[in-house]
């Protein structure tokens, strides 16, 4: 298959990346350090990647950011940054990558813990990754009609992201990045549709 990953030079997106191009092609997008330079909060930039890239048979978005920070003070700007980024961003990925989808083909997105176990400051993280989940369940009936699945992977902290995230993360125990990797594969690899997979 030839496999989109965006997001590709981050914690997650490196080890899905390594994984799965032992067997498949991998194209390897993110905003930095990467063969391909992919903003996906901007749709021209979103739209001149997929262009060049042409068809493909999965996409992995491992991308996309929110604000974190407290509710008192949060503002507009805040508050969109992670709605047009991490929210908005991996829909629009699916919006126009419908045109280059090969049939059977599949999308994954990525979501998070904090949509079901917030913490202090995750408010924008919570509202872009239930997002997320509403999005999936409902796309998931529609694009059954023209043969493409999509489902999203729901993370916890990862083991090998605590020294950065855990400070933040208070409570989590953090989980293997294998047991992560191997969610994407099974949404990529195998046939479900419409799950949101939550590696916790």
């Amino acid at each position: 298959m030839k496999i989109i990953i965006t997001g590709a030079s981050g914690a997650i997106g490196k080890e899905v990346s390594a994984l799965l191009g032992q067997r498949h092609e991998i194209i390897g997008a993110s905003l930095r350090n990467s063969p391909h330079q992919l903003d996906i909060s901007s749709v021209s930039s979103i739209e001149k990647f997929l262009e060049a890239t042409g068809p493909f048979d999965a996409l992995v978005s491992a991308a996309g950011d929110a604000y974190w920070g407290p509710l008192q003070g949060l503002t507009e700007a805040q508050l969109r940054f992670g709605i047009e980024n991490k929210l908005l961003g991996q829909l629009n990925l699916v919006r126009l990558g419908l045109k280059y989808i090969r049939p059977g083909g599949s999308f994954t997105l990525t979501s998070g813990v904090l949509a079901d176990d917030p913490v202090a400051g995750s408010v924008n993280y919570a509202v872009a990754n239930a997002g997320i989940h509403g999005f999936v369940t409902a796309a998931a009936q529609e694009l059954l009609v023209v043969g493409v699945r999509i489902n999203a992977v729901s993370p916890g902290v990862t083991d090998n992201t605590m020294e950065r995230n855990g400070p933040n993360m208070i409570g989590h125990t953090p989980v293997a990045i294998a047991r992560v990797v191997n969610a994407y594969v099974k949404s990529v690899e195998g046939i479900i549709n419409g799950q949101i997979i939550r590696v916790y």
